[in-house]
Formats: structure tokens, sequence, C-alpha cells
């Protein structure tokens, strides 16, 4: 079976690192033999300066979508997604400062043809060191979430951060509760049948929502550590660190207090959300 594939990534002040992507994609495009088209699209979200990225978009044959909101990654995403071509079956998502192997795109391919339960496959992810980082997780659970987020900074080797991130898990084919959106292939009938990534988180926690949505809709999100990426660092999201500390709180708490929904669970969320907020003012006050 071919495949039309598209490509997506979101910009925000990416500078350079939208280069290294680009320049990693037609290596990667020319191993994966079951896909007969690469379509490619960039969306920038309201970069100072847009003019770079759009540059170096067009310079790699990349559709470039200007936005000027910088509104989050999902949106960012979807606004991607819907400048490709409606033949676009399969669609790797992937953050700018991510360069992919040469058989990355192939391995992801061949998985989500060979699993057609999954709605979404998963690379294994190398840091700038080049270690594995622990990208398919379990779906956080009230006693897994609070647990990593007391003592994930000050007891790494928990029981419940090892429960949640997986970490001793990364050298075999799995199912995962949620695939690191930093990178992974989507099947696009699978994805807009969940109706993409939920535009209320601005960054971080969208990529486990859509997991956890894929699941519940009958999908798999599977990881494939036979396809490998480097993400070299989270290079827009490091040029302001606090404020995104307060924004993964949030999100967070947005995530927990849905999944624990309930009328008799309000008690919960109030505590969840006091606590999260405790926490980020912690971590930020510096």
């Amino acid at each position: 079976m071919t495949h039309v594939l598209g490509i997506v990534t979101v910009t925000h002040n990416s500078g350079e690192t939208l280069r290294s992507f680009l320049d990693s994609v037609a290596p990667a495009a020319r191993q994966a033999t079951e896909v007969s088209r690469i379509e490619v699209a960039v969306s920038d979200n309201a970069s100072t300066d847009a003019r770079a990225e759009e540059e170096i978009a067009r310079e790699h044959g990349a559709v470039f979508v200007g936005r000027r909101n910088n509104d989050g990654y999902g949106a960012g995403v979807d606004a991607a997604i819907q400048a490709l071509p409606p033949d676009v079956d399969l669609v790797l998502i992937s953050n700018p400062d991510v360069v992919l192997a040469r058989e990355a795109v192939h391995e992801l391919v061949v998985a989500i043809d060979r699993l057609p339960h999954a709605g979404a496959v998963g690379p294994r992810i190398l840091d700038a060191h080049g270690d594995t980082y622990p990208s398919a997780r379990a779906l956080p659970s009230l006693r897994t979430g609070v647990g990593h987020a007391v003592f994930g900074r000050v007891w790494p080797s928990n029981p419940w951060s090892r429960s949640y991130k997986a970490e001793r898990h990364t050298e075999h084919e799995r199912e995962a509760g949620w695939l690191s959106g930093a990178c992974l292939l989507v099947r696009r009938e699978a994805y807009e049948d969940v109706g993409g990534f939920d535009h209320s988180y601005f960054m971080y926690f969208e990529d486990v929502d859509l997991g956890a949505r894929l699941g519940r809709a009958g999908w798999s999100n599977v990881y494939v550590p036979d396809a490998v990426v480097t993400h070299t660092g989270a290079h827009s999201t490091a040029q302001n660190s606090a404020v995104m500390e307060r924004e993964h709180h949030r999100s967070a708490a947005l995530f927990l207090t849905r999944r624990y929904g309930s009328r008799q669970l309000a008690p919960l969320r109030l505590a969840l959300r006091i606590g999260l907020a405790a926490r980020s003012w912690w971590v930020t006050r510096r």
C-alpha cells in the first residue's frame, strides 16, 4: 500500500533549527518507498520576524502558513494540516527542533501499515546527548500524576514517575497511553475522527489529551523504537522557561480536572487546582 504523506511543523522564533529539520526530511523521504508523495507544511505562530522561517520553508519546497497569533502548538499543527492536500492520508507531526534519522519515516509508515488499529505511532526520541527520552507514557492517573508532580524533581526514581514515564520500556514496540507530540505519525482519518488537538491546551498535555481521545475512540497509540529521531532541545520554550513552567501546570490541571469530571469529585478537582497552582508558584518563584 502506498501513501501520500504530510509532514507538518510549527515555528515560533525557531531560527535555524527549522533548517536542520527540513534538511533531514528529504533523506528520510527517499527511504520511505511506501510513500508516493510527500507534502510539507510549516505553520508559524507569530514569530517576531517570520520572514526567516518563510524563506527556509520555501527553500525546501514547503507550504508556509503565516499566523498572526501565537495561540498554541495544537492550533498551529491544525493550521498546517488544513493546508495539506485532501489526498494526504498520513501526517507526521514534529517539532522544528527535531532531526529525522534516515530510516525514521520508513519505519513509522511500515509500522502503521502493519497495525491497522493504530491511530498514531511514535518513534524513539533521542535527546541531544543521545539518550532515549521516555516519549511513550501511561495516561496520568490521580495517583501517578500527583506522585510524579510531588516527587519527580527531588526523587526522580520514585515509583510513581517510573510507572508514568515507563522509562524501562523503551527497547521494544508496545502500546502506550499517549505519545510525545514532539514527533509522531498519525492516520489523518483517526486524527480528524477525534477532532485533532484540543486548542484549549496552549502547550503541554495536548499530546496526552490526544492519546486519551484516540484510545477512547478505539484507536491505539504505538511506540516504534526502530524509528529514531533526535530532539535537539526546546528552542522556543527555553526563551521564557518561567512562562512555560506555569503553562505546563495549567495544562496538567486542565487535563486532570477533565479526567475526574464527575459531580461527586468536585472537591478533588478543587484540591488538584490548588495543589498545582501552589507547585507552579514554588518552581517559578525566582
